[in-house]
């Protein structure tokens, strides 16, 4: 941290060190006269300028004022410039596939370019020829995308974490406002981190507990997992990819260790599946959208519970290690082309393309009664003397003749504040309410929770937290929306367990509310 620290700075000093090289002088005048601010122009997204004045910056809108000066840009040819910056594997393929999606909806064509160092840019052209927007992607790790943004040398940051408090603060020191609030960052698509090895290798499960000491060290050869007798080669993303961080979070911290010293970094995660494919003794931690030839390990618990990665499964959480996109945006107001592409990634058309390019959608899915069989009878199995089987039959009359939505919330470990992919939830939730897609129907906000503790008390705080979220789902819509819909709350407690309870991270996805609709 102390690393990335000095280089936020350096990169902060050259930034200001180019912005007075150059600057631009600028005069902006009303049309009456009587206003008139002067200073370096930093930057115009074809509606409003932003200027550094003696004043602080400033942002004012280009259709009230004639601007005056060698920095005015020109109005007829202008073309908006928009740089993105950071995990690569959201640069190779993900937002391209978007970005595709974007101008063909909107009748642009698009042009390709190799830039040095395998970044690339797109320039959006309309019909007629004349260019409208460039997008340039600086290709690189969630690190360097974050330094970049507080450098103020990217618009949009491309993350595969949530970011840091420490990001946070230079963030907020560079003038990029508060990058915690809502609208600073949102998930543009859901993937996973997933255990991958040879499809040679015998052994297919691993448990979370074992998994964490493959990666610190403390497990050596195979034989330890069931395997033959033979040394385990470990491979990694780079250490500072959001992919290597968010697995250390989520597995190796919960575990009290580190990533061992004995491990190969791969600056791709392609060669990452080439590699571990052809070795049978490899394992190495990839994502869900890039497993290439390599077989998925199932996560396994103690008590008999087992999770393997699918879409379904990342959709609702289910699946432990998801790993949601982000897209980080600076307080500051970007070019329109740059926002209505925003708004185009959270639409309908968007969720195709991302389903199409390998990644997880948000778009909502029905899951049947029926279809929660393994669901049910690890629920039989797991019951014991603190669910008795009355309430296993409460739970099925209950919820006969709803369907259960892809769209659930977890909560921060250790905490009541939901989760990041949960928080997106709540927007997406609202969102489909305000278009009427849950018109005349009964929503359902079911809480549940993980079997520590005494069963009516558990009960009692999975109901506390389905309401949470009811709430605040209802507080994000708008009113009239509300009113159409049939709003109904209920808990289960630990009668309906996702994984063992003997370990945190299964503890964390029994913690949860789902949400049936009738």
């Amino acid at each position: 941290m102390v690393n990335f620290r000095a280089a936020v700075c350096a990169a902060l000093l050259l930034f200001v060190t180019a912005l007075s090289g150059r600057a631009q002088d600028v005069t902006l005048s009303s049309p009456d006269g009587v206003v008139e601010i002067s200073g370096n122009l930093l930057g115009f997204d074809g509606e409003f300028y932003r200027v550094e004045t003696k004043f602080g910056e400033l942002t004012l809108d280009g259709s009230g004022v004639s601007c005056e000066g060698p920095g005015c840009p020109s109005l007829s040819d202008f073309v908006a410039e928009v740089t993105l910056s950071g995990s690569a594997q959201m640069a190779e393929v993900l937002l391209p596939a978007l970005i595709e999606g974007f101008a063909l909806r909107n009748g642009y064509k698009t042009q390709r370019e190799s830039l040095p160092d395998g970044n690339f840019e797109y320039l959006l052209v309309q019909r007629e020829g004349r260019p409208v927007a460039r997008f340039s992607f600086l290709v690189s790790t969630t690190d360097v995308g974050f330094a970049d943004l507080i450098a103020q040398q990217a618009d949009i940051v491309m993350a595969l974490r949530e970011m840091r408090p420490t990001e946070q603060t230079l963030a907020r020191a560079a003038g990029l406002g508060d990058m915690t609030v809502a609208q600073r960052s949102r998930i543009v698509a859901l993937d996973a981190m997933v255990p991958v090895v040879s499809p040679e290798n015998p052994v297919t499960r691993i448990s979370i507990p074992d998994l964490a000491a493959v990666f610190s060290g403390a497990i050596t050869n195979w034989q330890t997992l069931g395997g033959p007798d033979a040394p385990i080669s470990v491979h990694m993303p780079l250490a500072n990819s959001g992919l290597t961080q968010g697995f250390a979070d989520r597995v190796l911290a919960a575990s009290g260790v580190q990533l061992t010293q004995d491990l190969r970094y791969h600056e791709r995660g392609a060669a990452l599946v080439r590699r571990v494919a052809t070795d049978p003794f490899a394992i190495g931690i990839s994502s869900f959208s890039n497993v290439g030839s390599t077989r998925m390990l199932t996560l396994t618990g103690g008590c008999g519970f087992s999770l393997r990665a699918n879409r379904r499964g990342i959709k609702t959480e289910d699946y432990p290690l998801t790993a949601p996109m982000f897209l980080y945006l600076p307080q500051r107001r970007l070019a329109k082309v740059a926002r209505d592409f925003l708004a185009y990634v959270r639409g309908p058309g968007a969720q195709i393309v991302i389903r199409r390019a390998g990644f997880v959608d948000q778009a909502p899915e029905h899951i049947s009664m029926n279809a929660q069989g393994d669901r049910l009878s690890n629920a039989i199995l797991a019951a014991g003397p603190e669910v008795e089987l009355a309430e296993l039959q409460r739970l099925v009359r209950r919820l006969t003749g709803f369907r259960r939505l892809t769209t659930s919330f977890r909560f921060e470990a250790g905490s009541a504040r939901p989760d990041a992919q949960s928080r997106s939830n709540v927007e997406q939730l609202a969102r489909a309410l305000e278009t009427g897609l849950y018109d005349g129907k009964v929503l359902n906000f079911v809480g549940f929770s993980d079997g520590d503790g005494a069963a009516a008390g558990n009960r009692s705080i999975a109901l506390k937290r389905a309401e949470s979220v009811r709430d605040a789902v209802l507080a994000t819509a708008e009113p009239g929306s509300v009113a159409r819909v049939s709003v109904q709350v209920d808990a289960f407690g630990e009668a309906l367990p996702m994984a063992c309870d003997d370990s945190g991270w299964g503890r964390q996805v029994n913690r949860r509310v789902e949400v049936w609709v009738q």
